[in-house]
């Protein structure tokens, strides 16, 4: 029987001080903050380890007593091309330090509040998780937000009369260290906490916004008896990710020394401005990412990479990406192709099993952020609606009826879809008057409903990959 991966089977690892608090313990992070800050200790500049939150309330047998019982060890499997060449290693994270639970042990939580030598905060809640929640509670123990949780925690720090912090959200939603702020700052009106932490907050702490871009499709579940043999050791919560990693931090130019991340080759910028970087990213990975997913799973396939080597789905995502999306960028349009390029040669990488699934998970706040805007803008520009997006934009509305495709996400969501359904005559007008999901009543952009209601019955009877033959030629 093969050992567990442990400080036992691996004792010559290090231990850092923990000088970052993270929430999120999921895939994405470890993969992607979690080995950044490996990189940096592995050459003596950060000399640092995370202290993991969990931030949403779980069932027994989650992600953090796995890596307890791994002594908060795990493994990092890159596979990919990097520079025309390709990669594949394997390395143990020791930048880890534990996994704290607030909903069992929140006064453990709060006192990291106490430690002095903490000075950084990062997070991945998915887009949904940078929220307000009314009636979210001081005396939650904790509070049911992820801004609820920051917010009582920077509390304590300023009750103890220590430092502030230098917040670095991951969120991939736009401006997700402003809106952070806001609403903290909102919590701690709501909550009576007074003038002089308001002050503490803005002199003392430094709210930057992110862009993050690795792909990571988690652990390799297929492959992991395969590695278990080849490791040597079992690791429960190992992580696939691919080479290429991009950190765009809007933040001050002291944070370069601050978090070395450039020093250990990383590839890291930090900048005044990082909106240039958002709108390339988003709109050209992660909006295909989320056109690409209802259709390909209404079609019965599995994987980004099955996608691509579809001839319609692939001649789909480049017709989206060359004829929709990037005409409506603000950039060179040289080098919108150039990364476009690149992008979709990610999506091809063989090493890479990117579930559809994985991706889908909160799909209405992503297409909110990432398509939306396009598809409003292409109308605005060309008083038509981009074929593309608005055919995706139908799929997804049918993958969230919950009969073929299993649906992820809140359930607030799933319960105004599951209202809207129930009448199906009037779905299409009754989901995009929706605000709540979308920001505003879409049933009044010209055309949009007549043309959902279309696809809809299109999608109904014909499979999506028929739709998309008829759209794409």
């Amino acid at each position: 029987m093969t050992n567990r991966l442990s400080r036992s089977t691996h004792p010559g690892l290090p231990l850092h001080p923990e000088r970052m608090i993270q929430f999120g313990e999921g895939n994405f992070m470890r993969a992607f903050v979690d080995w950044q800050l490996q990189q940096m200790n592995n050459l003596g500049l950060f000399n640092g380890s995370a202290v993991l939150i969990q931030p949403i309330e779980q069932g027994p047998g989650g992600v953090g007593e796995i890596m307890a019982a791994q002594d908060n060890l795990y493994t990092v499997l890159l596979n990919g091309i990097m520079g025309s060449q390709p990669v594949n290693s394997r390395e143990i994270i020791s930048s880890v330090s534990r996994v704290i639970n607030p909903y069992s042990d929140y006064e453990t939580y709060l006192a990291l509040a106490g430690n002095d030598e903490l000075e950084f905060i990062t997070s991945n809640t998915t887009e949904a998780g940078i929220a307000y929640l009314p009636g979210d509670r001081a005396d939650g123990a904790p509070p049911k937000s992820f801004p609820g949780k920051l917010t009582a925690l920077l509390y304590r720090r300023f009750q103890l009369g220590k430092k502030g912090f230098v917040i670095i959200p991951c969120e991939l939603i736009d401006r997700n260290g402003e809106k952070l702020k806001e609403i903290v700052q909102r919590y701690a009106a709501d909550w009576n906490l007074g003038g002089e932490f308001l002050q503490w907050l803005e002199a003392e702490n430094t709210f930057c916004c992110s862009l993050v871009d690795r792909i990571v499709p988690g652990y390799p579940r297929e492959q992991a008896a395969e590695l278990e043999a080849q490791l040597g050791y079992l690791d429960n919560v190992m992580v696939t990710a691919e080479p290429f990693l991009f950190w765009v931090i809007e933040g001050p130019e002291s944070l370069v020394e601050r978090l070395p991340l450039a020093a250990a080759g990383l590839n890291v910028v930090v900048t005044p401005d990082m909106t240039p970087y958002r709108e390339r990213k988003v709109h050209l990975l992660n909006g295909p990412h989320t056109a690409m997913v209802p259709l390909g799973l209404l079609a019965g396939l599995s994987t980004v990479e099955e996608v691509m080597n579809d001839e319609t789905f692939s001649r789909f995502v480049k017709q989206l990406i060359e004829e929709e999306l990037i005409p409506m960028l603000d950039l060179p349009a040289g080098e919108l192709l150039s990364y476009a390029g690149a992008v979709q040669e990610r999506f091809r990488n063989p090493f890479i099993r990117h579930e559809l699934t994985s991706i889908s998970l909160n799909s209405i706040s992503k297409f909110k952020t990432r398509l939306l805007p396009v598809l409003l803008r292409y109308h605005q520009e060309r008083g038509k609606l981009p074929e593309r997006i608005t055919l995706a934009f139908a799929a997804l509305l049918l993958s969230y009826r919950g009969d073929r495709v299993t649906r992820q996400d809140s359930p607030e969501v799933l319960a105004a879809f599951d209202q809207a359904w129930s009448t199906p005559s009037s779905f299409a007008a009754t989901i995009l008057r929706d605000t709540s999901l979308w920001g505003q009543d879409l049933s009044l952009l010209p055309g949009l409903a007549d043309e959902i209601s279309a696809r809809l019955q299109q999608l109904e009877h014909e499979d999506s990959r028929a739709a998309l033959q008829l759209l794409v030629g």
